[in-house]
């Protein structure tokens, strides 16, 4: 396994083959502050010169079961909590990377939570209640399949769907992206701020991919059920989602809650990135196993002479 430094620091690969590979920071990492471009900053088919495929397979293999200790110590120190956010395109594999990066972790210790449309009692409260509800406890490591960012995307692609949230006519105003932009990031911060690690996904594929993952979709029949409709209607509204995606990096990628820009027309690098950037993260946080205190070890000395004695 790699070395593993600060967040602005390249991520260090070393395969089992023998290579090791730097992939820079600079081609996963929107910059907080920074106006982002996908078309210009980062590229979908980006693999960081990785030639062995099967090698990064395995790495993302064996960062399962490193991650797999990490949240154990997690569990154990009960001190932070780590909330993992994936937001993407249709078709850019939030379930398959979930799937193969988190496979190894402890089902008591995570949970993933996916968000649909709203209910009518979600709709009855602000847009943030819901997820507040589902965030993840001390210990434990929480994953949103899509989250309180549909809400800057979605329903901004979407601006009709406003209506439904019943917003008074002073908060329903043309600032309300701007606005909401700071209440996520006021948001994260106090989750920040008390314990909570944010980690930030998104998932970048280009529409030639995309349109790859459709026909694959369709043309095997293992994988209709995969396929939507309403996934092509939206594939029509391209161009606008390109938009909300680059205005939601460049106002709330934060220094305490950074979006990784992931490239994804390669699901096997995809995986790669993200199960490193989860793995360095947790090691960068360093939970630990709780100490015994000198009492508590003697007591536990007496139960073991005295469970010996049994035999």
């Amino acid at each position: 396994m790699g070395k593993h430094s600060s967040l602005n620091d390249d991520l260090r690969v070393e395969l089992d083959t023998g290579s090791t590979v730097e992939i820079p920071i600079s081609k996963i990492l929107a910059p907080p502050g920074d106006d982002i471009s996908l078309k210009k900053d980062f590229d979908p088919k980006f693999t960081g010169g990785i030639k062995d495929k099967s090698g990064a397979k395995q790495y993302v293999a064996e960062n399962s079961e490193r991650l797999s200790e990490l949240q154990r110590r997690l569990y154990a120190q009960d001190t932070h909590a780590v909330l993992i956010i994936f937001q993407a395109i249709d078709a850019a594999g939030k379930d398959g990377t979930i799937r193969h990066v988190l496979s190894g972790v402890n089902p008591q210790g995570c949970k993933v939570t996916s968000f649909k449309a709203p209910s009518a009692e979600e709709l009855d409260h602000d847009y943030l209640w819901r997820i507040t509800k589902a965030l993840p406890a001390r210990g434990m490591i929480g994953i949103f399949n899509r989250s309180h960012y549909e809400e800057v995307l979605v329903v901004r692609v979407h601006p009709e769907f406003l209506k439904s949230q019943k917003l008074p006519a002073e908060t329903n105003m043309k600032n309300i992206w701007k606005r909401r932009y700071e209440e996520i990031n006021q948001f994260e911060k106090r989750l920040s701020d008390n314990g909570t690690v944010i980690l930030k996904f998104f998932l970048n594929l280009s529409k030639e991919e995309q349109r790859e993952r459709f026909l694959d979709r369709i043309n095997e029949p293992d994988k209709n059920w995969k396929f939507s409709i309403a996934d092509h209607k939206e594939r029509d509204l391209w161009n606008n989602y390109q938009k909300a995606f680059e205005a939601m990096l460049s106002n709330t990628s934060t220094p305490w809650a950074p979006w990784y820009v992931i490239p994804a027309d390669r699901k096997w690098f995809a995986r790669l990135a993200v199960s490193e950037a989860i793995c360095r993260t947790l090691e960068q946080l360093n939970p630990k196993y709780p100490t015994v205190s000198k009492e508590r070890k003697k007591e536990l000395l007496e139960i073991k002479a005295a469970l010996e004695a049994e035999e």
